[in-house]
């Protein structure tokens, strides 16, 4: 009874502190599309000079950068996590608070990466619909056309950490072990970013092909009003 209720006291931390994370970095951290666009120009070696350019580039460059973009985010995390790890379960929420970040932001590369942008309030929410498929919580499209997206994102994120808490307080659970806590704690956020990278992945990935298909499409259908 006694680990039930550490268990089940250590799920309210995690859920609470992963709100509390996603909701600030909804408020703060954003990747900027300009600046991207020209890394993935600079430094990925992408012939494209605007994000529509993507759906010509070669699917398997895409997803080649994407597993880079995610590695870079399991790294940044696993950092993290070795650091905050040291103080044990004491540093938990400051910790999800910047894992939340880091995540979200690798969310934000893939989008981008693949071709969408989120700098409109539709695109925002469609971010969230990833974020929501990365964690494993399937959000319906009706729900997206009868809430505004100030109201709608902090539902889908209450839905976000109540899946991921359940998720991970088991592997979590072992943070409050002090001596092994800052590898716990590194491989922890690791994996973390791992899984949700890929489920985001996934699930841009298959809108990118969904939107090649209606691009070949129309210009099919183009050439052969034309011809």
């Amino acid at each position: 009874m006694p680990d039930l209720t550490r268990k089940s006291w250590l799920r309210n931390r995690i859920e609470s502190g992963l709100r509390r994370g996603f909701y600030h970095a909804y408020e703060t951290v954003k990747v900027d599309p300009s600046r991207f666009l020209l890394q993935m120009r600079a430094a990925y070696g992408l012939p494209i000079t605007t994000f529509q350019g993507v759906f010509s580039v070669e699917l398997g460059a895409l997803d080649e950068l994407a597993q880079r973009v995610i590695r870079s985010g399991m790294k940044v995390a696993a950092a993290e996590g070795a650091g905050f790890g040291i103080g044990g379960l004491a540093t938990i929420v400051p910790d999800l608070g910047i894992l939340s970040a880091i995540t979200l932001r690798t969310i934000q590369k893939l989008s981008l990466l693949y071709g969408f942008e989120f700098t409109t309030e539709e695109e925002t929410a469609e971010l969230w619909i990833a974020a929501a498929s990365a964690a494993g919580v399937d959000i319906s499209r009706e729900l997206l056309e009868k809430e505004v997206v100030n109201r709608f994102v902090p539902r889908v994120i209450q839905r976000i950490a109540a899946q991921a808490s359940a998720e991970v307080v088991e592997k979590w659970s072992g943070r409050l072990i002090p001596v092994a806590s800052s590898i716990i704690g590194a491989g922890l956020n690791y994996y973390f970013v791992r899984a949700w990278g890929q489920r985001a992945q996934a699930h841009f990935r298959q809108r990118h092909l969904e939107m090649r298909y209606k691009i070949a499409t129309a210009e099919a259908s183009s050439r052969r009003l034309t011809s």
